[in-house]
């Protein structure tokens, strides 16, 4: 945890931990219609850090931090993997993924303007209350720098496990969000719903953001835009859509169609840079990049946020 107690602030001035902790540390700003870059570590006990990796994004001119979520993954299960076809996992570190938000926690405390989001998080696996403090604790301690991406969930084992029924996890999810909105947003919450119930009710702190950003990651479906134009505020690709572009098309279509004020934010999973098809997908409206690190020991993974930094410099 060296040099938390040493950051610029935005003023100019010096800061310690307890500036960021009350606040003064602002959310970044994005300027304008410039490409944003993100770096997405598929977090686990072995390997990097996220407060590292966070770190060296950080320096290295990135705009946002992911971490993916699973609580678990059960041994015996029929559900097939998306990758790989059957109910075999591409990566053991599906089962050795630490938690999101303690390590989402341990990057705000090494950082003071880089995004702190999960690519994807899966909130039907928490209680929505606890889960809207958890979210909103964060953000308020990192000064407002938070992007929720969320997912339905692929494992229908692991799902089960927490007592949701995959058939309606599209509502049960939609649900929990706006149960946990009101509690980021009402001075007194509550919420009557099939999955989530409470009565009136004080939560605080809030997030410091007016509107905490959601993003969905799933396929890009008209099923799942049905889903986004209603609840959430932007959409992340999945490693398996080679050409997105139909799907951001599709989007853009239907988000206007749903009468949303301005654009969605879109994420695109890039396995591999190129400054043609970035300036083609920012023409599309594509918002942010994201790049994967690669499983290896921490001077490998320093190096490639390295490269990966002086390779966006052109775009930011």
């Amino acid at each position: 945890m060296a040099g938390i107690y040493d950051e610029t602030c935005p003023a100019g001035r010096r800061c310690n931990s307890v500036d960021r902790l009350i606040g003064i540390l602002t959310p970044t700003e994005v300027s304008g219609d410039r490409m944003k870059f993100g770096i997405t570590l598929f977090t686990s006990d072995r390997g990097i850090s996220p407060a590292r990796a966070a770190r060296a994004a950080e320096d290295f001119g990135f705009h946002s931090f992911y971490v993916p979520e699973h609580t678990h993954i059960p041994t015996s299960r029929d559900t097939v993997h998306p990758a790989t076809g059957d109910a075999s996992l591409p990566d053991d570190r599906y089962m050795r993924t630490l938690d999101p938000w303690v390590a989402l926690g341990t990057a705000a405390a090494v950082t003071s303007t880089i995004r702190l989001a999960t690519s994807v998080a899966l909130p039907l696996e928490h209680d929505p209350i606890t889960l809207a403090k958890t979210v909103a604790t964060l953000d308020f301690l990192s000064g407002g720098r938070v992007t929720l991406g969320i997912g339905f969930g692929w494992n229908v084992e692991e799902m089960a496990d927490h007592g949701i029924d995959p058939k309606r996890r599209r509502t049960a999810l939609r649900e929990y969000l706006e149960a946990m909105r009101a509690l980021w947003t009402a001075d007194v919450a509550e919420y009557a719903g099939e999955f989530v119930r409470f009565g009136p009710s004080w939560a605080w702190p809030k997030p410091v953001q007016t509107r905490l950003p959601v993003l969905l990651g799933a396929a890009g479906t008209e099923k799942s835009f049905s889903w986004l134009v209603r609840s959430a505020d932007g959409w992340i690709t999945t490693p398996r859509e080679d050409d997105s572009t139909a799907s951001i098309k599709l989007l853009q279509s239907m988000w206007r169609e749903a009468g949303r004020d301005g654009q969605p934010e879109i994420v695109v999973l890039d396995p591999r840079p190129d400054e043609e098809k970035i300036e083609a997908w920012g023409a599309l409206g594509v918002t942010e990049v994201m790049y994967g690190l690669p499983d290896r020991a921490e001077e490998d993974v320093l190096g490639y946020i390295e490269r990966r930094g002086s390779f966006i410099q052109r775009f930011v």
